[in-house]
């Protein structure tokens, strides 16, 4: 029997670029509402609601919160504005589906978990990839032994440098390479670490490249896992093209994926074991969408999330370590 389903009437948290991939399709595609958008600029918001069919229009992120019709907050706000309005979205009692990263460090991440755990709602970051099969698929192989013990692990997100006033590359809003693409390096790096091990890597070292002080323009982290294997997450806002590679190597094999953060732009999953290979492909439905019919069992079914607030608490500690093995600071979080 097919389980009854209440779609979700999705309070959205600013117009931003990300919107349309992150929430507005993949809506369009799960037959969930889009029932209001919150911009500081009424003009961009009526465009951006006419545009993409979303019903209400509000001048505020405090408006949005307290609309009761309102059942979940999707949050794509500068890296700052996550975690504060975030927690008040809680408060308010409304789910919520935050952007990565999901807190400028990790104390006020902890502070959010703390928030979050003591609410009835559903709360997840939105590391979209891990909810593709492309990437269950990776940890199934892993974990079965296919490859051998697990001997290093690459991964890296590389995209073409932003406009110097972009907002990501903006210290005071918690913005630098590392938050915005690395947290993906990281946070797969992780999975695969929990998946194997049950433990979190550490930080063996970490080296940037500044746009302007305290700014990375590209960061690399190397890790170490509980077997000694190694793990480098790198991260670049300066190269000639868009790509996320993986690489998996163990003592009989390796594993490859060639956009483990878009699958959908190529859903390969290249497994070589001696002299054998073999391409699997996983589909290439958008990992958004998978990301939101998570979300959606979770607030109907009470499925469980792995993206949750103690996962976020616990790659917001990696990440500032990274930065402070790099010489850096840890980004400032903001004061409402």
């Amino acid at each position: 029997m097919t389980q009854p389903r209440t779609p979700i009437k999705i309070g959205i948290l600013g117009a931003a670029r990300i919107a349309s991939r992150a929430i507005i399709f993949p809506a369009h595609a799960t037959e969930h509402v889009l029932y209001a958008v919150a911009s500081r600029d009424r003009a961009r918001g009526e465009a951006f609601a006419k545009q993409y069919g979303v019903e209400k229009v509000y001048d505020s992120y405090q408006a949005i919160i307290d609309d009761p019709e309102i059942t979940a907050i999707y949050n794509p706000l500068p890296n700052n504005g996550h975690a504060p309005w975030n927690i008040k979205a809680l408060q308010a009692g409304k789910h919520v589906l935050s952007e990565k990263p999901a807190a400028s460090n990790a104390e006020e991440a902890r502070l959010m978990q703390k928030v979050a755990e003591g609410q009835s709602k559903v709360y997840m970051e939105a590391f979209h990839y891990y909810y593709h099969p492309v990437m269950q698929r990776v940890l199934e192989i892993v974990k079965s032994g296919e490859i051998g013990e697990l001997v290093s692990i690459n991964t890296a997100l590389y995209g073409t440098m932003p406009d110097k006033t972009d907002l990501r590359l903006q210290f005071d809003l918690a913005g630098g390479c590392l938050m915005d693409m690395g947290c993906y390096s990281v946070h797969s790096q992780r999975m695969v670490s929990l998946a194997l091990f049950g433990k979190e890597p550490e930080v063996v070292s970490a080296k940037a490249r500044l746009h302007k002080p305290n700014v990375d323009e590209a960061l690399e982290v190397t890790l170490k896992y509980a077997n000694g294997a190694t793990g480098i997450a790198d991260s670049d806002f300066d190269t000639d093209r868009f790509s996320a590679p993986m690489t998996i190597r163990g003592t009989k094999g390796t594993i490859e994926t060639y956009s483990f953060v878009v699958p959908s732009w190529d859903d390969r999953v290249v497994v070589r074991v001696g002299s054998t290979e073999r391409t699997e492909n996983l589909g290439t439905i958008s990992s958004y969408t998978y990301q939101l019919q998570a979300f959606a069992d979770a607030i109907d079914f009470k499925k469980p999330i792995v993206t949750d607030a103690a996962d976020s608490t616990a790659n917001m500690e990696i990440i500032d370590q990274a930065y402070l093995a790099a010489g850096l600071d840890i980004r400032p979080a903001m004061k409402l």
